[in-house]
């Protein structure tokens, strides 16, 4: 594999969390799945994550994840770390889709807290445990308790970082300061999860991104990551500063699943924008807008 990983990046540094493509009755389109793969790896990722929230993974079951998994890692998977959302508020089914991630030819596991039921802090650490240890594949936490509606505190990460798998954490609780903090004392490698904040935490010492931005953006995500690795924060703050129209268009204007389908089907770059409920196709007025900001970023 030309993965280009290293102890302090071992996720890469330019991952999208790529949406799962659905033909019109709802079913998964395995080649669209390649295609937009292979254009994330041309526009410079050297990850994807699979399966996760905006892969609509709650309403995505395990035969089509273990398809959708072979399917990406046949297409790039020499040139890019394939990760595998392995969430649920089940540990036994989390630890089902984790074992058929490694048996499908995932490189490695994102794991969440467990959402919805709130368990405590004793209750985080056995889940991840559980499922981290159900393969021997390493991997990357998400903490993201505006969805889950529990934290990962520094006590639990700092108990989860001696575990040999678990390498790093994407941060989406919009505290950069904290995660600065919990970077530093755990010594796990930090993903910025948030599009919004994607330079702050670069410039405080995360290791790259995991965006769905980047589905439009890759190229200049690619490029933000390499100014701040120079130490150009001038330009690094410059390029950023280009990224926020498509990012509010993105992530700013509805559910960000739905708004990077729409994207990516207005640049052909899939065949339609078909989500499965509860999610519901944009609004006229949202693919207005999208439209728009795709024209006056040249892309349309």
């Amino acid at each position: 594999m030309t993965h280009s990983l290293t102890p302090q990046r071992p996720f890469g540094s330019v991952s999208v969390a790529m949406v799962t493509p659905f033909f019109d009755d709802g079913s998964i389109d395995l080649v669209s799945a390649q295609n937009l793969a292979r254009k994330l790896v041309d526009d410079g990722c050297d990850a994807l994550v699979l399966s996760g929230t905006t892969g609509e993974s709650p309403t995505t079951h395990q035969p089509e994840k273990d398809d959708l998994v072979a399917a990406v890692k046949e297409a790039v998977g020499e040139c890019a770390m394939i990760i595998c959302g392995a969430g649920s508020n089940d540990t036994a089914h989390a630890i089902r889709i984790a074992e058929g991630a490694a048996r499908s030819g995932a490189d490695g596991l994102l794991v969440v807290a467990p959402y919805y039921n709130r368990p405590s802090q004793e209750g985080v650490y056995r889940h991840v445990c559980a499922v981290t240890e159900a393969t021997d594949l390493p991997v990357m936490l998400y903490d993201i308790p505006g969805r889950t509606g529990v934290k990962i505190e520094m006590d639990t990460l700092q108990r989860l970082a001696q575990h040999e798998q678990i390498l790093a954490v994407k941060d989406a609780t919009g505290d950069v300061a904290a995660g600065f903090k919990k970077m530093t004392e755990t010594g796990l490698a930090y993903y910025s999860g948030d599009d919004s904040l994607n330079f702050a935490w670069l410039a405080h010492g995360a290791v790259g991104v995991v965006s769905v931005a980047g589905h439009i953006i890759a190229r200049s995500l690619r490029k933000l990551v390499s100014e701040v690795d120079s130490g150009d924060l001038p330009a690094a703050r410059e390029e950023f500063a280009k990224q926020i129209p498509l990012i509010d268009a993105i992530m700013g204007a509805g559910q960000g699943a739905v708004m990077a389908k729409e994207a990516l089907a207005m640049l052909g770059d899939i065949t339609m924008p078909t989500v499965r409920l509860p999610l519901v196709p944009a609004a006229t007025d949202q693919r207005k807008s999208l439209r728009e900001a795709l024209v006056q970023e040249g892309l349309l």
